[in-house]
């Protein structure tokens, strides 16, 4: 890191942008693309019969669906755990890198290790380092800009991009690889994809200047033992568990859900009776809880894309397109190309609005409820047997879920930023991620109850409930506005 660019502010070399932002979007892109691209064959590979010319591992699909709920929710947990690690050991720069070493190792370890070792050693590397790439590349990039430049915003859409541009190509191909090779190829695929991220970042690691690499807030040496040892004792604590059949493959999501429940409470106990904020600040962190509430609703909807959505397209959608058979996974690419298409016209929408925009609470109301709705066109198509809903009407639902996301999933975390106390911002922006995270993890456990055969419930009791949840916060927005203290 000698050799380090000293101030990669005034670089203008990519397309007028930092060169530093090329690697960003690079790792980020290849990071986003094994990770999707793993979940979209994980499903089926957990539920696939074991025997056959593509064999899984033939669980149970309420056991397949519990375990991505799960691994998904463990994800956004992480991302806490990464930007502590940046925060107080490593800085943001370095827990990035290594964060994406332990990815590309989890990916190889799907793709090698047989069965239910590489699922365990795979899922828990890669759920570890997804959650440390996801918030310190957000980090990473603001360091690249002074605060009032011009090309700030601009540089967050093109990294944004890259997010996307992976969420998009990664299905494909390993969708192409499980149908044509078998399920190992395919998460090899995301494997080689991670590492041609990690390539070109280490090659670009000097563009990104010193800022990145400092520690904020270092932990002092005396704590060092005291850290050690906690982590020793949660992670024997959890290997108990998991041994003596308390933590099993089939509750797992229930686990994190309570896991992350719980925390969310102690977190807004915390911060709501501390004496370091002020009366303004612990009104704003009360205007978040019924927000915080309505977020992990909308996600125990929108992740089930790759759960129930996952298993809804292998046996229910007509995927046979003029005598070729779509993989599965493909479907998942749908929502990116959505998003792509979508997110400028949201841009320019609310800056046409301006002030006129809906608040916050509206727009996560509104988000919620499209959800809901999302879920309710599941019921035109519902009471079949087999491969009978068109894949037209699968992409045209799938178009509903991306409308709910772009009003309520770019608000969210720049929300807890604004509400956050002075003295709890990092904490604010963990509970948004806890909410998120309780969503996920919902969503596996809500998965288990889908039966094809009698799906009409599922998908109308589910919908109806987000609906009412949304229509509830409508009712509520001019309460929770009131104690948001002028925040929109």
């Amino acid at each position: 890191m000698s050799s380090t660019i000293a101030d990669p502010r005034a670089d203008r070399a990519f397309f007028g942008h930092p060169r530093g932002l090329a690697n960003l979007f690079g790792v980020e892109m290849w990071e986003r693309f094994s990770y999707y691209g793993m979940l979209a064959s994980l499903t089926l590979y957990l539920f696939y019969e074991a025997t056959g010319s593509n064999p899984g591992l033939g669980l149970p699909k309420s056991t397949a669906t519990s375990l991505v709920g799960a691994y998904g929710g463990l994800v956004y947990v992480s991302t806490i755990a990464g930007a502590w690690t940046a925060d107080r050991v490593l800085g943001a720069e370095r827990t990035l890198f290594y964060s994406a070493v332990l990815v590309m190792l989890g990916h190889i370890a799907l793709a090698i290790l047989p069965g239910f070792a590489g699922v365990g050693v795979g899922l828990a590397c890669v759920a570890l380092g997804s959650g440390g790439v996801k918030g310190n590349a957000t980090a990473v990039v603001g360091t690249l800009y002074a605060e009032n430049d011009d090309r700030r915003d601009a540089g967050f859409s093109l990294f944004y991009m890259g997010i996307n541009t992976g969420a998009l190509i990664g299905p494909l191909l390993t969708g192409l690889a499980r149908t044509t090779l078998g399920f190992h190829y395919a998460f090899g695929v995301a494997a080689i994809g991670m590492a041609a991220g990690l390539i070109q970042y280490t090659i670009g690691r000097r563009n990104l200047g010193t800022e990145a690499s400092i520690v904020p807030n270092p932990l002092p040496r005396a704590r060092w033992t005291m850290v050690v040892g906690l982590v020793a004792v949660v992670a024997a604590v959890v290997v108990f568990l998991v041994v003596t059949g308390v933590i099993t493959a089939a509750n797992l999501s229930d686990v994190v859900v309570v896991v992350c429940a719980v925390a969310a409470v102690v977190y807004f106990a915390v911060i709501l009776t501390s004496s370091k904020i002020t009366v303004v600040e612990r009104s704003r962190m009360l205007s978040f809880i019924p927000l915080f509430v309505t977020n992990a609703v909308f996600w125990s909807l929108y992740q089930q894309q790759f759960t129930v959505v996952e298993i809804y397209a292998d046996g229910r959608t007509d995927r046979n397109l003029f005598g070729w058979q779509m993989p599965t996974e493909w479907v998942q690419s749908f929502n990116p190309v959505f998003i792509i298409l979508l997110a400028p016209m949201f841009a320019l929408l609310w800056i046409k609005l301006g002030s006129r925009q809906p608040s916050t609470p509206i727009k996560f109301a509104l988000g919620t409820v499209i959800m809901g709705l999302a879920f309710l066109l599941f019921l035109l198509w519902s009471g079949g047997t087999g491969p009978t809903t068109p894949l037209l009407a699968v992409g045209l639902i799938l178009l509903v879920f991306a409308i709910g996301e772009l009003l309520i999933s770019p608000v969210g975390l720049s929300l807890a930023t604004k509400i956050s106390p002075g003295a709890f911002r990092s904490q604010t922006v963990a509970l948004y991620f806890l909410s998120v995270a309780l969503g996920t993890a919902m969503s596996g456990s809500l998965a288990g109850y889908y039966n094809p055969q009698h799906e009409a419930p599922y998908f109308g009791i589910l919908g109806a409930v987000a609906i009412v949840v949304g229509l509830i916060v409508i009712g509520l927005s001019p309460m929770v506005r009131r104690l948001m203290a002028g925040v929109r």
